[in-house]
């Protein structure tokens, strides 16, 4: 007779082949389903790359031009003077607590958000045709706008154009949600400048409804922006052929300096009546980088049905918010609340831009100043200055920038972006002589 099934015997083979069995697929291993002919290794994001390599750098002048946060004049981080007031008032509250706040965000800083961008006095806003989400941060922003585009816009091809270059994160956004990208003329390595002409005659050229991404402000990586009539220009060719305007927006009021310089393309083109929408951040202007503080905003246009529209594509936003992420976070709303719906915090926020925007427009100045002394040629840098924002394009090659960083220490991105916020009175000097040397020797 076979050996009962429960018999020591029987147990002790089982225990024996099983050890056998694992020692087997130890040696050979398991075969994966995901070997590397279907998920290759990812390249590492350039940036962090070069975040990465700066940190393991123990040259004692290393300057660090890449990252785009701002630093003071001692190249530190720098906590908003008026954030702080407004992480006191939020830790002495009775009432705090960590409960979910609402799919669509905080109430009270969503609402905020939409004047400060579209102005307090928009008409959207007065007709209630204005629907708002929170997210996270302008990245979040830019992701919810596009994967409801991808769902609802009503193009067939859909196609969205963004500028050559743009924020390397655009492409991959709209890539994971599968829209279709292509791209317009905007920076011209010969002015240094707009390139207007090509971006103008692109759009125009672009298939009737295409969707447009546009910088609302101090763009990057150029710093190059549009003047107001230039926008003019631009709003009519959109108007022309039936494009979709999609403004990111991620530097209002850290620009200029003025919160309603940095919105005026925004609010134009809503007040021509425009159907848009607004990808919102309160990273730069706040300080917020790690509490992922942002705002998307759809504007519908003016007629009967704005409010049962609005109504509509809001439904459809919290439903797509709600399987992503359910609920945004709250510290980062509930502090940039504060501030903006507090006259005397406003007012205070307002002043703390100006210092982050003032010093960084010193440094343009001084950093144009000290590369035409060393070249000796009056203007030569003037795009320098004539840029706005946290970046400037240099100019300088993927290989200028490659010799800068082993030679000098001097890190910026390969397309010779550089994080003017990097920059402060110690170093502005020793990084204008090391450009001007690269820029001689590579000639």
């Amino acid at each position: 007779m076979p050996p009962d099934s429960t018999s020591p015997q029987v147990n002790r083979s089982l225990t024996r082949l099983s050890n056998i069995t694992g020692h087997i697929n130890m040696e050979g291993g398991n075969p994966t389903l995901f070997h590397d002919g279907v998920v290759p290794l990812a390249p590492e994001d350039p940036l962090f790359g070069l975040m990465a390599a700066y940190k393991k750098d123990d040259f004692d002048r290393k300057v660090d031009l890449g990252i785009g946060a701002y630093r003071d004049n001692n190249a530190q981080p720098w906590v908003l003077p008026v954030v702080k007031k407004a992480e006191e008032l939020l830790h002495k509250d009775p009432k705090l607590n960590h409960e979910y706040l609402p799919i669509a965000g905080l109430a009270d800083f969503t609402t905020a958000a939409q004047k400060l961008i579209l102005g307090a006095d928009s008409p959207a806003i007065k007709d209630k045709r204005v629907v708002s989400l929170q997210t996270i941060s302008g990245t979040g922003a830019v992701h919810l706008g596009g994967l409801f585009l991808a769902h609802f816009y009503p193009r067939n091809p859909k196609l969205l154009y963004f500028s050559s270059p743009t924020w390397a994160n655009h492409k991959q956004i709209f890539s994971n949600v599968h829209l279709p990208v292509k791209t317009y003329p905007y920076f011209s390595p010969h002015t240094k400048g707009l390139d207007f002409d090509g971006m103008r005659s692109t759009i125009e050229q672009a298939p009737e409804g295409s969707i447009i991404l546009l910088h609302a402000c101090a763009h990057n990586p150029t710093g190059v922006d549009p003047t107001r009539d230039q926008w003019k220009e631009i709003a009519k060719v959109i108007r022309a052929k039936n494009h979709f305007p999609f403004f990111d927006c991620a530097y209002q009021g850290f620009a200029s300096g003025d919160l309603d310089n940095d919105a005026w393309a925004v609010r134009f083109f809503v007040s021509e009546g425009f159907e848009l929408c607004v990808a919102q951040s309160f990273a730069k202007n706040f300080g917020l980088y790690a509490e992922r503080t942002g705002v998307f905003h759809f504007v519908t246009g003016a007629g009967p049905d704005a409010q049962s529209t609005i109504a509509r594509i809001g439904s459809q936003l919290t439903l797509l918010q709600r399987s992503e992420i359910s609920n945004p976070p709250a510290y980062g709303a509930r502090v940039a609340s504060l501030v903006l719906n507090d006259p005397e915090l406003f007012k205070e926020w307002k002043a703390n831009l100006r210092t982050m925007a003032g010093r960084i427009i010193d440094m343009r100045k001084a950093l144009r100043s000290k590369l035409e002394e060393l070249n000796g040629k009056e203007g030569s840098w003037k795009h320098i200055t004539d840029q706005i924002g946290m970046f400037s394009f240099t100019g300088l090659t993927e290989k200028q920038a490659v010799k800068i960083k082993d030679d000098a220490h001097v890190y910026m991105t390969k397309n010779g972006r550089i994080s003017m916020a990097g920059l402060n009175t110690g170093n502005v000097d020793y990084t204008a002589q090391a450009i001007d040397k690269v820029v001689r020797e590579t000639e």
